[in-house]
């Protein structure tokens, strides 16, 4: 027979058709393959060798994973931290392609974590398939060596003790939540309390050092560093000591009354000697109460020259605010004014009144309650103070409005509190268990006053972070028969709330619990 060339160049491009020997759809015969797409797909397996199941480790103390063979990292829930950590532990996927990784949403508490992933691999000789499957990783709970070292004696490498000889702990109260806010106490091995402050143990030195860093930023302190020896190789010339930093924050707190040496007070702006404590950060602030002027003293320059407070918040005196007469004069948010007070204690037995200049002009008005020093009644042992003209001092500085609060049950919000171990005193039994009752009422009170301070002051609260309150109010909705309508109080726009901010620690805790 013969062909025409559009024949023969016909038959030359026309491939033949074979049937899949699985599912008998027609298919190419060119490729060689004996078995079409989707039957390739059921029948072969890519992902052979590849485990569905593995274990990841975790330390419930410091909330790390372990990353094999011996580092610990930080990774929060369905985090690209943790799927990486995930996928390293995986054997047998560098044998084939990963396209797509992602979460399967589980319970918390089940302790498992489950990844679908999707890979792509070759079949067959020139035949490269996508599969997908799951991946369930169950996390074991275990201790890392860092916090198993914590629990032994002489692990710490460097400690750093922070002191302030103060009567309270309002400023340790507020130094605990700026540490809380930035995440400072991170790299802390335990937190024990002593008296007057507290000390922060740590694995490095350069951890220790972070922590240095940051109270020099937020509150004025200054600090001795310390070494002891405790090893040494004398063959390689190797040692290792332990470092001590030894931290005092300066013993001036916010409200406390203050005479400040003749020479430093001409020095800050010729500013009067006789001034309240108006603000504490990175330095502090004095305000003189009859004149509205304002100077910041830095942590370096108190170190110079040091002085100690004339006196602090537990010696405010009640007083009552009979009439009240503006100057005039404003500065920031303080307004300068004319009262007349009475002790309260003396209504109903004497008819004695007082003439004082306050910067409070802006907040009280006739029958309200104010919080003050009543210097005409008090005797200092100061000698500043016996250097002032006794003219010029004034018989009361009054320093803040005292309002009729929510009881502790009903506030709407809170604040997280730092996990610290208490030190015993030695004593005995009866002695001991009566002065923790003392430490203990003196430490509620301290609180309350550092709640009713963040009520009163916005701007120290734009420095850390309140919770809403899970526990619900007493009466909610009325208003108590002795609370002030203009009582200052927290908006709830200005908290947090606290299950967005859940750990996996406190998601296991909270299955326990349960």
């Amino acid at each position: 027979m013969n062909y025409t060339p559009l024949d023969q160049n016909h038959m030359q491009h026309q491939h033949a058709t074979v049937l899949c020997c699985s599912c008998g759809v027609p298919m190419d015969g060119s490729s060689g393959l004996v078995m079409c797409y989707d039957c390739i797909k059921l029948n072969v397996d890519i992902t052979e060798g590849i485990p569905r199941e593995a274990n990841v480790s975790f330390c419930r103390n410091c909330e790390r994973f372990l990353q094999p063979p011996s580092q610990w990292i930080r990774a929060s829930l369905e985090s690209r931290e943790l799927l990486a950590l995930c996928l390293r532990r995986l054997k047998g996927l560098n044998k084939v392609r990963l396209v797509d990784a992602s979460f399967i949403w589980t319970e918390p508490h089940s302790r498992r974590i489950r990844v679908k992933l999707t890979v792509q691999g070759e079949a067959m000789a020139n035949t490269i398939i996508q599969q997908t499957f799951e991946v369930e990783y169950v996390v074991i709970a275990m201790q890392c060596p860092d916090c198993a070292r914590s629990y032994t004696t002489n692990t710490w490498r460097a400690n750093v003790q922070i002191r302030q000889k103060v009567p309270h702990k309002r400023t340790f109260l507020y130094l605990e939540q700026l540490i809380l806010k930035h995440n400072a106490h991170v790299d802390t091995i335990s937190i024990s309390e002593a008296k007057d402050g507290l000390d922060f143990f740590y694995s490095q030195k350069n951890h220790a050092a972070k922590m240095l860093d940051f109270l020099n930023a937020v509150v004025p302190i200054k600090c001795k560093k310390s070494e002891e020896l405790i090893s040494q190789d004398i063959h390689t010339g190797s040692s290792t000591y332990k470092f001590t930093f030894s931290v005092e924050i300066v013993p001036i707190c916010r409200d406390d009354l203050v005479v400040l040496p003749k020479k430093l007070a001409k020095s800050l702006g010729n500013i009067s000697q006789f001034v309240i404590c108006s603000k504490v950060s990175n330095s502090l602030q004095f305000l003189d109460p009859t004149t509205l002027q304002t100077c910041d003293l830095t942590a370096p320059m108190y170190w110079r020259e040091p002085f100690s407070a004339l006196a602090e918040v537990s010696q405010l005196v009640e007083f009552i605010i009979l009439d009240v007469e503006p100057t005039g004069q404003v500065r920031n948010k303080w307004v300068l004014a004319d009262v007349t007070v009475a002790r309260s204690s003396d209504l109903g037995s004497n008819d004695q009144v007082y003439y004082v200049r306050t910067h409070l002009g802006g907040i009280i008005h006739p029958g309200d309650s104010v919080m003050g020093y009543f210097i005409a009644n008090s005797n200092y042992n100061s000698e500043l103070f016996d250097g002032l003209n006794i003219d010029y001092v004034p018989d009361i500085v009054l320093i803040k409005k005292l309002y009729q609060r929510k009881t502790k049950k009903n506030r709407k919000w809170k604040l997280k509190r730092m996990a610290k171990e208490h030190k015993d005193i030695e004593a005995s039994q009866d002695y001991t268990s009566r002065q923790q009752k003392q430490e203990m009422e003196r430490a509620e009170r301290d609180y309350e006053i550092f709640l009713q301070e963040l009520e009163e002051d916005e701007e120290m609260r734009q420095t850390i972070n309140l919770y809403k309150s899970n526990k619900p109010a007493e009466h909610e909705g009325e208003m108590e028969e002795d609370e002030d309508e203009d009582a200052p109080q927290i908006d709830i726009d200005e908290l947090l709330d606290e299950l967005d901010e859940m750990t996996l620690e406190d998601q296991q805790q909270g299955e326990e619990m349960l």
